[in-house]
């Protein structure tokens, strides 16, 4: 019997000594992975990813878990001492494990606390332990919880082992959840007091020390009556233990918690058209080289300029109200929708299409399949919603139905505009919308929208590369462009807008700087449609084109604000046509360099050339009738500055552009309705030199008035090429400094020259 009971012993004994290795091993995968010897070295905690303009303002984060780590000595004493008073009393006796704290859990039955010490806690959320690699025993009840229990365990000691009991304090504190989505300590002293870690108040220190112990049930903010329970239970026990004064600790008990609480969202910072084109680029990197944007703590440098982007933002949200309040009044005087047909009669049951295209109505026919009357009761039914209004963000509610809602935000007229420094490629501002929580939809990148006369330039690109000069001429006339298409004969006959023509014989730049179209028509059968797309995309424009006799007039296929700006910084930049860049660098969580984003350019035309379409460019400003003009009622004009630019204007007024340049960027700004139907009905509101070029004019304003930005006026450089080709030339009157109709499509400036040349009266409703 003896013997027995001494071979159960020895056998026991074996056991007892053999488990914590058979475990550590994960013999015959019966007990899962445990943390090893590289992630005891090196833990991985989840730590937020942070977005940084260029100039060093912090424009948001990316996370699952908030957390941003702090250093030991950034953190309150008291707040320490809180935590050891309260969830381990002997941490620096004992060595991972507290036999003593155990064997009380064990007698009470859990009721003295759970006997885990702080290490063994950052064990279990360090490694997620419990969510990890059970093994096969891990799914067998009650033995599962003996073997996470010994992985905890073992991973403490070794924690124990290799990191002091500050560094353990330091990693705990970083790591456990406070509720509200607050990891770390960091994160939870400015989420719920608006302070730093080495701030807290003792009150505040005992209230997050007592979150800990329930994240949910004792979150201040919806359980205020148990937070201030547990917090003067941590109270009590930092009394305790003589961290502080008996009598402090007595008045403390009787304070309120005041909170100063705000909760950061997952992808937290401004909302911003700009940040979502960042997330996508760099998740597709961190995709494609091991990284994980929410959890890896990077560093996220960008070329934005936090000042130029405000200016941008304020330039184009000053114009844009201005401009919907007139586009309001224009309907409204005309008692209509502003949804219309060619020929400007309002579109039948436009609303009811549109809705049918939206998710809303998608899930609601899913939802009522089969029962359309229920559908159409769903449509109709009304709720009160806030909506945007120039007032302000959501601070207005109606009561409204999905028709109507719909209805309502199809009366907004939209806008996108980035800026480029054409040099580098980097993106100096990037604006999408009028607003991001309302209209998510980016009309910098995602948008794309018929050029209209902004895309001519290409047209005369195209002749100064193929033997063309600026003082070349072509006269203003009715013209008939003969092709063939899959075929077929045809005929173009492009008119200038009120089909009137001068008949003069005008040099390119002329022609180019009033944007007239028989000129840029003719122009374009002389050199090619083809080469003109093909010339486009040499310099920038990546959108498929269509190679069609009316390509000049941006007809050939849509294009967006990016790709615009682009292609036109290929002037400026020499020839060179630069990619663009809103990426520059990104850091891992320890500051080191892991991707160096260099500029990417190439030679796209001759220096010569690029030089000449620059000259081009400032005959909008330098040409009598240019449609640029209207920048003389600009700040702009001091130390001999010069600024070139194209007005565009599509059809039926449904998009209005302007492309400006000037000696260190090119900003491209583009403006019209959600649908191409929604437009205003004439030029004197509905151009591009008047939706558009009045963004560009009041922000370059700005930028020139910062002084913070050291953007300086003057004169564009001197050509580094020989220039070869004559582009000095009298034009058919001199160039006037003063504000002039700015309109790309020239009829009524034709008309103007046409009475001036014959000694004509200008009649007063032509008068300018």
């Amino acid at each position: 019997m003896a013997r027995t009971v001494w071979g159960f012993f020895v056998v026991f004994l074996g056991i007892f000594l053999l488990y914590p290795i058979l475990v550590k091993s994960n013999f015959l995968f019966l007990f899962g992975k445990s943390p090893g010897l590289e992630e005891l070295e090196s833990p991985r905690v989840e730590q937020a990813s942070e977005l940084y303009t260029a100039d060093g303002v912090l424009l948001g984060k990316y996370f699952r878990e908030n957390r941003a780590p702090v250093a030991y000595n950034k953190i309150s004493p008291l707040l320490i001492k809180a935590l050891i008073a309260t969830e381990d009393v002997r941490f620096y006796q004992h060595s991972g494990i507290d036999l003593t704290a155990l064997a009380r859990a064990v007698a009470g039955g859990g009721k003295n606390g759970g006997g885990s010490t702080l290490t063994q806690q950052l064990a279990k959320n360090l490694y997620k332990i419990r969510r990890g690699d059970r093994g096969l025993l891990g799914h067998i009840p009650l033995v599962n919880i003996l073997v996470v229990k010994t992985k905890e365990w073992l991973t403490a000691v070794e924690l124990e082992r290799r990191y002091t009991k500050e560094e353990i304090l330091r990693m705990y504190l970083n790591t456990v959840e406070y509720g509200s989505n607050a990891f770390g300590i960091k994160v939870a002293a400015k989420t719920f007091f608006n302070t730093s870690p080495d701030s807290l108040l003792p009150e505040q220190a005992a209230m997050l020390v007592g979150v800990l112990n329930n994240p949910t049930a004792f979150n201040p903010r919806f359980h205020p009556e148990a937070a201030l329970k547990r917090r003067n239970v941590v109270l009590e026990r930092m009394g305790q233990s003589d961290v502080l004064p008996a009598a402090t600790i007595a008045a403390l008990r009787k304070a309120p918690i005041v909170l100063h609480y705000r909760v950061e969202k997952h992808i937290d910072g401004p909302d911003t058209y700009f940040r979502g084109a960042v997330s996508q680029y760099v998740n597709k990197w961190c995709e494609a080289n091991g990284y994980d944007m929410y959890r890896d703590g990077l560093r996220i440098y960008t070329s934005i300029d936090s000042r130029m982007q405000a200016h941008a933002e304020d330039a184009l949200e000053d114009r844009m109200k201005r401009l919907q309040r007139d586009f309001d009044n224009f309907w409204r005087n005309r008692g209509g929708n502003p949804w219309v047909d060619d020929e400007g009669k309002e579109i039948p049951n436009f609303i009811e299409t549109q809705m049918k295209r939206t998710d809303q109505y998608k899930l609601l026919a899913a939802r009522y399949r089969g029962q359309p009357a229920r559908l159409d009761s769903a449509l109709h039914a009304k709720r009160p919603i806030k909506v945007f209004t120039w007032k302000g963000d959501g601070d207005t509610t109606l009561v409204l139905s999905p028709l109507d809602s719909l209805a309502y935000y199809k009366h907004f007229l939209h806008a996108g505009m980035m800026t480029m420094d054409p040099f580098t490629g980097h993106v100096k501002a990037w604006v999408g919308g009028i607003n991001y929580r309302f209209f998510k939809y980016d009309h910098v990148k995602q948008g794309r929208r018929q050029a209209g006369s902004t895309f001519k330039p290409f047209v005369y690109l195209t002749a100064l590369d193929n033997g063309y000069t600026p003082c070349d001429r072509v006269r203003d006339q009715r013209v008939t462009i003969n092709y063939v298409e899959n075929g077929k004969s045809m005929e173009w006959k492009p008119d200038n807008v009120t089909r009137e023509y001068t008949g003069i014989n005008m040099t390119l730049r002329h022609a180019m700087a009033r944007s007239v179209n028989s000129v840029t028509a003719q122009l374009t059968e002389k050199v090619g449609w083809e080469n003109v797309a093909r010339y486009a995309h040499k310099v920038g424009i990546t959108s498929p084109l269509l190679p069609v006799p009316s390509i000049g007039l941006g007809s050939g296929g849509d294009v967006s604000v990016y790709e615009m700006v682009d292609a036109y910084s290929t002037f400026v930049n020499n020839g060179f046509q630069s990619e663009p860049q809103f990426v520059t660098r990104i850091e891992d969580r320890n500051g080191n360099v892991i991707k160096q984003f260099d500029p990417k350019q190439k030679r796209a035309i001759p220096s010569e050339t690029a030089w000449l379409m620059l000259y081009m460019l400032r005959g909008g400003m330098d040409e009598p009738g240019g449609t640029s003009q209207a920048l003389w009622d600009y700040e702009l004009w001091r130390n001999n500055n010069q600024i070139g630019g194209k007005t565009g204007t599509t059809s039926n007024y449904s998009d209005g552009w302007y492309m400006g340049v000037t000696k260190d960027l090119v900003t491209g700004v583009w403006v019209g309705g959600e649908d191409r139907s929604i437009h205003f009905q004439g030029s004197q509101q509905g151009e591009g030199g008047r939706m558009a070029l009045p963004i560009f004019g009041a922000y370059m304003e700005k930028l020139y008035e910062d002084p913070a930005l050291d953007i300086t006026m003057g004169p564009f450089p001197k050509p580094t090429a020989k220039i070869s080709k004559k582009y000095i030339c009298v034009s058919e009157s001199e160039p006037r400094r003063q504000r002039v109709e700015a309109v790309d499509t020239i009829a009524t400036d034709n008309l103007l020259e046409q009475l001036n040349t014959e000694g004509t009266a200008v009649p007063d409703s032509l008068k300018l």
